[in-house]
């Protein structure tokens, strides 16, 4: 070995060093698995990232062929062609580990010359990539599966960038839209969404981006033809490396058929509630009439100054009371225009509790009032119609306490920028087999009521698109929660 430098270079470092040196730090600081098999396919050298990888020891290899070991360490023909003078560089081969798995394997295969340029050995350089390889086939697995379920389902599956354009569109949009995949893509969401429906989805993105969260949105869809049907979508947000959203992905379904139906059952039960509101002012109205028809004639009957202030009194009365039944009757069945404006929340609630003040106190009933931190709890809506909802409650709630008690106020704001009223007495409470009567047309507990109040009031609050629901226990009061929207 006195001349090595055809392999570690110029003569003069050759001189410097001894050569098994130099093999042994190349063995020490390769990333790889080297081994080096001599002519007759024997294991000579293999350096400590071969003992990691396969497993297996210098007393395991060296000395044995390598096609000892298990099959298939080595692909046949390799090794003569290496030692012919051929090199091989980054096959991708499968070999088997001493516990029996199977490992994918990067290998390289260089004729291994001496000073004369004589080849004397084969060197095999290993690389373990089974994990990047193992990655790879579950993210083509994953794109074949989501693939092949985007092609095949009946939703409507779509990705768009920030700037809402589509960059994707599963096939079964051709069918609802009459456009192909291909001709979507490149297009603005809005060019597939009905005209009214742009402030929604911008009201829906905007949460979107607030929460984080995925958002269900229910949006008309314009067709290639331009028919018109519904959808309800779920829209997720896709995150890039940097956790900020990168894009967006929806899945959605033609609910046409559902809101049809839903519009149905609400004509039947419109039909239903007017027969019901029907019946009701029938009942109400006769009873008053009824004294009027009577009074009349006593006055016809009677000496003229014989209790005449009285029955005329009485007349008024009961006039009034029709006069109340009707209006209450209008308010709730006549279809009114609604003009919603800018309110604070906390104004209206003072001023409705500013207006029944005095009857509390002629009652000996105190209302408290408890706000959130911030006070600008602003939201859309018809401040009197709103007052008038919480004027009913408020009244309700101080009538059921005729010895006097506590109306305990409360607002609280929810994640989803919506804030929950809730008016809490200290009455004698209702019985749940009465409860769920309540909001009935002409269902009352009150002695001289007439059973519109509440239903009127959740008519209002579903206008505002909001909910109304009422708690109660016998001996333990009565509350009334209202969930509104905030700006």
């Amino acid at each position: 070995m006195a001349k090595c430098y055809p392999i570690f270079g110029s003569k003069a470092a050759a001189d410097l060093c001894n050569p098994d040196e130099w093999i042994d730090l190349f063995l020490s600081c390769t990333p790889d698995g080297v081994s080096i098999i001599n002519m007759e396919d024997r294991f000579i050298r293999i350096n400590h990232l071969f003992s990691v990888i396969f497993g297996y020891t210098e007393e395991d290899v060296i000395g044995r062929k390598i096609y000892d070991l298990p099959a298939p360490f080595c692909i046949n023909g390799i090794l003569t062609e290496v030692k012919s003078g051929k090199a091989f560089t980054n096959l991708i081969t499968q070999r088997q580990h001493k516990d029996g798995r199977l490992l994918d394997i990067a290998v390289s295969y260089s004729p291994f010359l001496n000073a004369t340029g004589e080849i004397i050995a084969v060197l095999a350089i290993y690389r373990d990539i089974t994990k990047e390889l193992n990655m790879e086939r579950e993210l083509k697995r994953t794109r074949e599966l989501y693939k092949l379920i985007s092609e095949n389902t009946s939703d409507f599956i779509k990705v768009y960038s920030r700037d809402k354009t589509i960059l994707y569109a599963s096939p079964s949009h051709e069918k609802a839209l009459g456009f192909s995949p291909e001709e979507l893509q490149g297009m603005h969401v809005l060019d597939v969404i009905h005209e009214g429906e742009q402030e929604s989805l911008n009201r829906m993105s905007k949460n979107l981006h607030e929460s984080g969260e995925p958002q269900l949105i229910q949006l008309k869809m314009k067709t290639k033809d331009n028919k018109v049907f519904y959808s309800e979508t779920t829209v997720s947000p896709v995150y890039n490396d940097k956790m900020e959203i990168d894009s967006y992905v929806t899945v959605g379904r033609n609910i046409t058929e559902r809101v049809e139906n839903d519009a149905a059952l609400r004509n039947l039960d419109r039909l239903s509630i007017i027969g019901q509101l029907a019946a009701g002012v029938g009942h109400e109205i006769r009873n008053p009439l009824t004294a009027l028809k009577g009074f009349t004639k006593l006055l016809k009957t009677s000496n003229p100054s014989d209790k005449q202030a009285e029955y005329l009194s009485i007349i008024t009365d009961e006039l009034d009371r029709i006069d109340i039944i009707v209006n209450e009757f209008m308010s709730l069945a006549k279809p009114q225009a609604i003009h919603f404006e800018q309110g604070n929340l906390i104004s209206i609630l003072e001023s409705t509790i500013n207006v029944l003040r005095p009857q509390a106190m002629l009652d000996n009933v105190q209302v408290t009032i408890k706000y959130p931190k911030e006070d600008n709890l602003e939201l859309l809506c018809s401040p009197n119609q709103l007052k008038q909802v919480f004027v009913n409650i408020l009244k309700n709630a101080i009538e059921s306490m005729p010895n006097g008690g506590n109306v305990s106020i409360s607002l609280r704001k929810l994640k989803n920028k919506r804030v929950v009223i809730s008016f809490k007495d200290e009455g004698p409470g209702i019985d749940n087999d009465l409860l769920q009567y309540l909001g009935t047309p002409f269902y009352t507990t009150k002695d001289k009521g007439i059973g519109l109040g509440l239903t009127v009031s959740n008519k209002i609050i579903q206008e505002h698109n909001g909910k109304m629901k009422i708690d109660s226990h016998q001996g333990k009061g009565t509350t009334v929660k209202i969930e509104l929207e905030c700006l």
